[in-house]
């Protein structure tokens, strides 16, 4: 017994020597990095520029592996139980991470179970009408609005969805109605603006701005902060008379709780990095989002913050999704 005991207490007193050793020789092979979706998206677009990008800076590959369902539910409960030693790493978005907490019963906490590594980039959202409205602003479409209550409709990519949380929260905060008309696609939900038998809808800057400049639908307002290089001309909803309106869609890294800080410094300072990279800018741009970056403490702050912004607007409308 006595010999099992000094084992025991010497294989605790090398413990933290091999976490170290791991840490310092990490990673030592391939990274796994979850994409929650299906192949082709905007975040499976953004994961696999990342992994050829991020495997050059650590002299690691790093393979991407789609694991949707759930409405990203199923990829992200698959990292969240993983070994937290930096070897299987989740792309989250303020869909999936910050709103679907809020909808659903979930097997993992969103917030409690994950580590945030490092931000990838923010995407814009657009307010388009259909041309068919004859309105060129966002106070003439909250005037339009006013003068005949509850004649407008909204479309949204579905329930629960970024762009349909979006849109509510403009009608709160302009103070008018509007029937939500929820589609299984944001390509499905422009596609009868174009015709007038849907009024507006917030969508993103990557499919919206195509048809604005064909015509089939008119840009208003961007909903983040600031203006986007892709469409400088284009003012923000806090520009347009809704001061502070920001409902910006994010993506970023995350890995299982209890990663070591070490991994996680690595793997942040090996991402901030490739945000700087021409080539990983480019991609960034092609799904309308700029570079995050920055702490993992920032990430979790933006997740933790967007997730206290939506909370009210879904417990006020009781939105549940199954």
């Amino acid at each position: 017994m006595r010999s099992y005991v000094v084992s025991f207490l010497a294989s605790l007193m090398l413990t933290p020597a091999l976490h170290a050793e791991t840490a310092q020789n990490y990673p030592s092979r391939p990274i796994t990095i979850v994409v929650p979706f299906a192949a082709g998206g905007s975040t499976d677009a953004l994961a696999r520029a990342l992994s050829n990008h991020l495997g050059n800076k650590l002299g690691q590959s790093v393979v991407v592996e789609n694991k949707p369902g759930a409405a990203g539910a199923i990829g992200a409960a698959n990292v969240a139980s993983a070994p937290a030693d930096g070897y299987k790493l989740l792309v989250a978005t303020s869909s999936t991470h910050s709103i679907l907490p809020l909808l659903r019963e979930l097997p993992y906490d969103s917030i409690k179970d994950f580590t945030p590594v490092a931000g990838l980039g923010v995407a814009p959202n657009v307010l388009v009408v259909s041309p068919t409205l004859n309105v060129s602003s966002v106070a003439e479409l909250i005037a339009l609005a006013k003068k005949d209550p509850g004649a407008l409709t909204f479309s949204s990519s579905g329930t629960g969805t970024i762009t349909h949380l979006i849109g509510e929260q403009f009608l709160q905060r302009a103070g008018i109605e509007a029937a939500h008309i929820p589609y299984k696609t944001g390509v499905q939900a422009l596609g009868d603006i174009t015709t007038g038998r849907v009024s507006f809808a917030f969508d993103s800057v990557v499919w919206t701005l195509p048809q604005s400049q064909n015509g089939k639908v008119k840009a208003l307002a961007l909903t983040s902060k600031e203006r986007s290089a892709l469409a400088p001309s284009l003012p923000t909803m806090s520009e347009s008379g809704l001061p502070n309106f920001d409902a910006a869609t994010w993506f970023g890294i995350m890995a299982p709780s209890g990663t070591p800080p070490s991994v996680v410094d690595k793997l942040n300072t090996a991402i901030n990095d490739v945000l700087k990279d021409p080539a990983m800018l480019d991609q960034l741009r092609q799904v309308g989002a700029v570079p995050l970056g920055g702490s993992p403490e920032t990430l979790g702050r933006l997740a933790g913050d967007e997730m206290q912004q939506w909370k009210p607007v879904i417990s006020q409308l009781k939105i549940k999704v199954e």
